[in-house]
């Protein structure tokens, strides 16, 4: 089942965490840490390790970078937590970093959490490639800065101040980074490690990123919020654009729908062997937190 596979790939990783934080010292900045990294779905591990899997990477070297998304993707959580940011008390369920402890430990969680992010896929125990591996910390750096999910969360800051409320296109962009530009990474980890093509994993990628905004703001209105684990309705109360505004909700609905149809076609070149990976985007839109 899904479900159980979803779960192992987060028990390996969370394992895999673990271990690296039992290395460091104990101190509120490493407790922050080990606290951000807990919980969740860890569907962007699962991504990478099932496209992994797909191309044949033994999981004992598929979990570095799959550890190392989800390290990068605390990252981005804690630091949107923070009061110059979106300013949220709860993160699954539980107080935000900087309410548990403060901004500055926040910050600095954060920031370590980023660099363990690189430390994890530019170990040679990730790869025995060099090549390899400069290619994933490479494409890591786009992913996660200026060109990808930094990018997207700025364009977020800004259309939170204009005057001019963002179109489905702007949008589209917009989450193109800052939701999209991980998974879009961890999906294509395979064919990376494996030096494959990457066309299959990439499309179904894109479809599945932008699936999964939609089905995070049709939540944002339908979501119960002590299944989510946080505050919602707050792009409704400061009248952001969002998907469900621009399409009303039974057509984003529609589109999330075509696009989980999209990413499962697109899988087409691995057959039945790429059923998980189908899963995974029909559970995208079906998620209820």
């Amino acid at each position: 089942m899904f479900t159980d596979r979803l779960h192992d790939a987060g028990s390996l990783v969370r394992m895999h965490l673990v271990t690296s934080f039992a290395g460091m010292r104990t101190i509120p900045l490493t407790e922050a840490m080990a606290y951000a990294t807990r919980g969740g779905k860890f569907l962007r591990a699962f991504l990478a390790i099932e496209s992994a899997r797909l191309h044949g990477i033994d999981h004992q070297r598929a979990v570095y970078p799959a550890a190392a998304i989800e390290a990068i993707h605390a990252y981005s959580l804690i630091h949107d937590d923070l009061p110059a940011m979106d300013n949220d008390d709860l993160r699954r369920g539980h107080p935000t970093v900087h309410r548990k402890w403060d901004d500055a430990t926040a910050i600095l969680a954060g920031d370590a959490l980023q660099a363990l992010g690189f430390e994890m896929v530019s170990s040679p125990l990730c790869h025995n490639d060099g090549d390899v591996r400069a290619d994933l910390v490479h494409s890591l750096a786009l992913a996660a800065g200026a060109r990808g999910m930094v990018l997207g969360q700025a364009l977020d800051i800004a259309a939170e101040v204009s005057d001019m409320p963002l179109d489905f296109d702007q949008i589209s962009d917009l989450q193109a980074g800052k939701t999209g530009a991980l998974i879009h990474w961890a999906a294509e980890v395979g064919p990376r490690m494996a030096r494959a093509d990457m066309t299959p994993l990439s499309s179904y990628a894109g479809a599945l990123g932008l699936a999964f905004q939609i089905a995070d703001d049709i939540l944002d209105i339908e979501g119960d919020e002590a299944k989510v684990g946080k505050a919602l309705r707050k792009d409704q109360a400061a009248g952001k654009a969002t998907f469900v505004s621009l399409l009303g909700l039974d057509e984003a609905r529609r589109r999330s729908k075509q696009l989980v149809t999209a990413a499962c076609d697109a899988l087409s070149y691995y057959g039945s062997r790429a059923d998980p990976l189908r899963d995974a985007a029909r559970f995208v839109i079906d998620r209820k937190h």
